[in-house]
């Protein structure tokens, strides 16, 4: 019970803070070995296909589309194409308009879902470069060109940015969700640096067109399609300079069916991926996804084995009464989060144990949808 105790606090802290620190630590004292390994050409500009995915944006779509003409990128350069699956609102309509713009519109009825619209579209573009986007993610002005300027080395095959979460005021739980998305761009980062980055941001990334592989429908496009291009023998990039703009949703109650979606469809992509997972084949990346991936997926588990083997060792010492103590208390400040309560000094205490926990139960809930045979292929968008 000792062992599986204190196994269980190092396996929770290894999956989101020991694994980026074993990053840092390691790039560190290989500085010179793992110093960022692209031929990028600043100044390189291929043809830029920008696809954006929507379902029913009417309330973004128009926004999104002034922001890709926006964009500091040659216009004979860049293509946008919206991409709507079944848009039953004004999404189609307001695509329409720009037209003369450039704006390309590409309709798909009857609820297909993301993947097998992105499986119809890409084929379609003439150009070198895809670049995948959300309706709601806005592009800084020089997002493109820092994303295109790594593909003039031959051997890059995608290259990922990042988005930055703009919270409503006093939204304690946006600003959780930020700091996680925070440790995984420096995890992306790290990871870059030995091998490639285990997956891209969904908002903001790109490929070689020719790299593309058609999907399975119920297919995590921003982690297959990395996994795809890597199996080709193609690195990935983490490109700091790309990133685009999202406001976050304003908890983490609307974030839940969100993550039991990505949760369940990441676990089928491993699986259907397993052979990455083998250190013979794939070296430094099966340790990366096994370590970025596997490990997250499974703290849900080891947090009930650390509450069962903490309960069972109460009597042996007072360190695990104090544990006992720290675990009821990180569970009881979750609950003041989902009903929404604030105490005067300890709103951050509760919003990040909220989003910790709210996440891992979402986990759970997504091992139990993926052991069910669940496949998600469509989804109403989050805001």
């Amino acid at each position: 019970m000792i062992y599986l105790f204190w196994f269980s606090i190092i396996f929770v802290f290894y999956a989101y803070f020991g694994y980026p620190l074993l990053l840092l630590l390691f790039t560190a004292v290989n500085k010179r070995k793992y110093s960022e390994q692209t031929g990028r050409v600043d100044n390189f500009e291929p043809k830029v296909a920008l696809l954006i995915s929507a379902y029913n944006e009417e309330k973004v779509i128009e926004d999104k589309i002034l922001n890709s003409l926006e964009l500091n990128y040659p216009k004979e350069l860049l293509e946008v194409v919206v991409v709507s699956d079944g848009s039953s609102d004004m999404t189609n309509e307001i695509a329409a308009r720009y037209a003369n713009k450039g704006v390309v519109l590409r309709y798909f009825e009857g609820r297909i879902g993301k993947t097998a619209c992105l499986n119809r579209v890409v084929p379609l573009a003439k150009d070198d470069i895809i670049v995948f986007s959300d309706a709601n993610s806005r592009y800084d002005k020089e997002a493109i060109k820092e994303l295109v300027k790594h593909f003039a080395d031959k051997k890059i095959g995608f290259v990922t940015g990042g988005t930055k979460y703009v919270a409503e005021e006093g939204n304690g739980i946006a600003n959780s969700i930020g700091l996680y998305s925070k440790i995984e761009q420096l995890t992306k980062a790290l990871e870059t640096k030995i091998s490639s980055p285990v997956g891209a941001d969904g908002a903001i990334f790109a490929i070689r067109k020719s790299l593309y592989q058609p999907l399975k429908e119920y297919d995590i496009n921003d982690l297959v399609i990395p996994l795809n291009i890597i199996k080709q023998g193609f690195r990935g990039i983490y490109e700091p300079e790309a990133f685009c703009v999202e406001k976050t949703s304003k908890g983490a109650n609307g974030e839940f069916n969100r993550q039991v979606r990505i949760t369940n469809r990441t676990i089928r992509a491993i699986v259907n991926n397993r052979e990455l997972l083998s250190p013979f084949n794939h070296g430094a990346f099966s340790f990366q996804l096994i370590s970025h991936k596997v490990c997250k997926l499974l703290v849900p588990y080891f947090l009930i084995l650390l509450l069962f083997t903490n309960i069972l060792l109460i009597s042996s010492e007072f360190l695990y009464i104090a544990a006992l103590i720290g675990q009821i208390v990180i569970y009881l400040l979750s609950w003041l989060g989902y009903r929404g309560y604030s105490l005067k000094g300890l709103s951050k205490l509760i919003n990040m144990s909220h989003t910790f926990i709210n996440v891992n139960y979402a986990i759970l809930w997504g091992w139990i949808k993926y052991i069910q045979g669940e496949k998600y292929t469509t989804w109403g968008t989050v805001r």
